[in-house]
């Protein structure tokens, strides 16, 4: 992907996609690793409204024990709305 740099140095033109609003986002962050039983595992990602609206944090953000624990029935990623 071509990208361009601002006068502050920092890129500009990169998007990632946001899977809850299903759309394009500069904000987006990792906030689920789904495994699966074979082939690859997924991730989630939220944008920064997204996730406040949600109240999703990045998988950066959590501690380890919370990574691996069951998920809440009510922000379970794998259920298709």
């Amino acid at each position: 992907m071509d990208t361009q740099t601002s006068t502050s140095g920092t890129a500009v033109g990169q998007y990632d996609w946001c899977d809850f609003h299903k759309g394009p986002s500069q904000t987006a962050r990792l906030v689920r690793i789904i495994e699966t039983a074979s082939g690859p595992g997924r991730g989630m990602y939220a944008c920064a409204p997204c996730r406040e609206q949600r109240g999703l944090t990045p998988v950066t953000d959590t501690p380890i024990p919370d990574l691996l624990a069951e998920p809440d029935t009510e922000t379970d990623l794998r259920r298709t709305p």
